[in-house]
């Protein structure tokens, strides 16, 4: 599991790479408000991520809430099926913005 941030053409890309749960969620969580706190907008590579609990969605709640205060644009890129799977259950593939 890794995650990172770049700044680059005006926004800040966080890359999460690996599963995000329970044990991993609380640096994803960090990173991810890391990002928001930039005042750019955000953009989260998930192309990387296999797996994701139920932890790691509050971590994008939380991440995109934040944003949103903010005024900021908050946005998902490269969702895999399965977690595709997991934020449409959640009915959260209705309010992320996923490109």
């Amino acid at each position: 599991m890794t995650f990172r941030i770049s700044e680059d053409g005006g926004a800040a890309t966080v890359f999460l790479t690996g599963d995000i749960d329970l044990e991993t969620s609380p640096l994803a969580r960090q990173t991810l408000l890391k990002a928001v706190d930039k005042g750019l907008p955000v953009v989260v590579d998930m192309g990387g991520v296999s797996y994701m609990d139920s932890s790691g969605i509050a971590s994008l709640v939380e991440a995109f809430q934040r944003a949103k205060t903010a005024g900021h644009e908050f946005s998902l890129v490269r969702v895999g099926g399965a977690v595709q799977k997991v934020l449409a259950l959640a009915r959260l593939d209705k309010v992320f913005r996923i490109l």
